[in-house]
C-alpha cells in the first residue's frame, strides 16, 4: 500500500495528540508548534521539512526517514534517533533539548548542534567527524568508539570524552573545556 505524499505544506499549532497524524512522505514543508509527543513516526518519510517550537518527546522512529531536516527550538527528549532509516540520514538541531536521546552508531558527519541540551545522549559508535557542537551542554553524554575526527567542541560544555576510546584526531577544543578530556584519568588539574 502506497502511502500519502504532501508537498510544500505547513502545520502550525496542531496537536497530533487529539487529531491522528496520517503516515506518509511529506516534503519541503514545515511544522510549527505541533505536538507530536509519543506519536508513531514509524516507516514515514520527511524529506527537506523543518520543524519549530515542536515537542516530539517519546515519539516512536522506527523506520523513519529524516532526510535535510532542521530542528528549531524543538523538545525532543528521548528519542531513538538509532532506529531511524541511516540511509541519506541528515539533520541539524538549533535550540533543542534532546536529553535522553540515542544516536548509537549513526553517521553524523557534519551535524551541526547550535545552542542545545544533550545531557545522557548516547553518541557510542557514531560518526561524528566535522560535527559543530556550539554552545551545547553535553553533561553525561556517552561517547564510546566515537569518531570525532575535526570536531569542533571548543564552545561546548560539560563532556567527558576518553581519548584512549574515541577518535580525536584534530578536533576542536578550548583550554576552558579541556577538563573533560582528562576526567576519567582521575588527576589533578588546579
Amino acid at each position: 500500500m502506497e502511502l500519502p505524499f504532501f508537498e510544500d505544506f505547513n502545520f502550525i499549532d496542531t496537536n497530533f495528540n487529539a487529531e491522528p497524524f496520517e503516515k506518509g512522505n511529506y516534503e519541503n514543508g514545515v511544522f510549527t508548534s505541533c505536538n507530536f509527543s509519543n506519536v508513531d513516526f514509524s516507516n514515514v518519510v520527511f524529506v527537506e521539512c523543518t520543524f519549530i517550537d515542536c515537542n516530539l518527546a517519546m515519539a516512536k522512529l522506527k523506520k523513519t526517514s529524516f532526510k535535510d531536516i532542521r530542528f528549531e527550538n524543538c523538545n525532543l527528549l528521548g528519542l531513538h534517533f538509532d532506529d531511524c532509516n541511516p540511509f541519506m540520514f541528515e539533520v541539524s538541531f538549533d535550540s533543542c533539548r534532546l536529553n535522553l536521546s540515542s544516536f548509537f552508531s549513526l553517521n553524523l558527519k557534519n551535524t551541526v548542534f547550535n545552542n542545545c541540551e544533550l545531557k545522557e545522549v548516547d553518541f557510542s559508535q557514531c560518526n561524528l567527524s566535522q560535527a559543530f557542537f556550539k554552545d551545547c551542554d553535553l553533561l553525561d553524554a556517552v561517547f564510546d568508539n566515537t569518531n570525532l575526527e575535526k570536531a569542533d567542541l571548543r564552545s561546548a560544555l560539560n563532556f567527558t570524552i576518553n581519548p584512549a576510546f574515541n577518535n580525536i584526531k584534530k578536533a576542536k577544543f578550548s583550554t576552558t573545556n579541556i577538563i573533560g578530556l582528562v576526567k576519567g584519568f582521575n588527576i589533578i588539574i588546579e
